[in-house]
This record gives C-alpha cells, structure tokens and sequence, in this order.
C-alpha cells in the first residue's frame, strides 16, 4: 500500500471514529441517535411537519422515519395529530419532553462541521464536496446502499448496523 492510501485511510478512519464517538456520547446523555435529535431540532424549528416533510428534510427512507416516529413517539418526545387545516393529514409535533432532550443534548457534530464549513471560501467547500463525493463512490463501489443521510449517525451501539 502507497503512502497516500495509507493517509486517505488514516483520515477517514479519523472522521468515522469521531463521529462514533459523537453518537456516543449524544446516546449516553440523551439515549438517541443521531437521527432521532435530527427530527426533534427539525420539528422544534416548524410548527409541525408530516412523515413525508421528514423524510424531503432528513433524506432518511420512509422506513427509517416512520420507525425513529414510532420511537419518539413511544418516549413521548413527539405525537402525532390531526392537522388544524386539513384533519385528513396527521402531523408530528415536538412536546415538552422533546424540547427538554433538545436543551441537555450535545452540540450536534453537524453543527460544529457547519460553523467552520460555512467559513470556508466557496472554491473549496467546492472541492471539498467533490472528493467527499468521489471518496463516497469509491467506497460504495461494492455497495447496494443507494439511500445516503446527510446525518453523521452510526446509530444506537446496541442495534444492529444499518447495511
């Protein structure tokens, strides 16, 4: 192995680890994943949003919403109601116990990759999502994965891995 494989591994290595450590850390101070605090600051952002409104705003599939619903919903972090405008549609709504996660949650990693992503002149965020996205298709080359999340998550350390 040449010396910049071993260093183009040595770097994601880097980004996967601290992203496991960041899911870790947010599971043990709140017991969610990264997915789930995704929803509740997205909901705690609008007044309320359907499944479908989710899925267009995480990308995540319309199993794994409706599946991270269910369990926020089981933790009576969010409910789902029937919509003022239109009662056909049910909408999800942030409770109080939701925003209180939300207040006592680790800054997100998303975040912290924002604020200092943002700063960066356009040519190279640019060139930055370029080899992100190349490295993205290498990796995938012997992958069926076709749904990718813009969510730094590696899930619950007790479920199984996502394929």
């Amino acid at each position: 192995m040449d010396q910049k494989t071993t260093d183009a591994l040595i770097a994601l290595r880097r980004i996967q680890r601290r992203t496991e450590l960041y899911a870790r850390s947010l599971a043990q101070a709140t017991g969610l994943s990264v997915s789930q605090l995704k929803v509740l600051q997205l909901l705690s952002g609008v007044r309320s949003a359907t499944a479908g409104e989710l899925v267009r705003m995480t990308a995540l599939s319309n199993a794994s919403i409706t599946s991270l619903i269910d369990k926020l919903e089981r933790l009576g972090l969010v409910s789902r109601q029937k919509d003022e405008a239109d009662g056909r549609r049910v909408v999800l709504v942030l409770e109080e116990a939701g925003l209180n996660v939300l207040r006592s949650a680790p800054n997100p990693l998303q975040d912290h990759f924002e604020l200092l992503f943002v700063d960066l002149p356009e040519w190279e965020r640019s060139m930055i999502v370029s080899t992100l996205e190349r490295v993205a298709q290498i990796v995938d080359a012997r992958s069926e994965i076709t749904d990718s999340e813009p969510i730094l998550d590696v899930g619950l350390f007790d479920e199984p891995a996502r394929p």
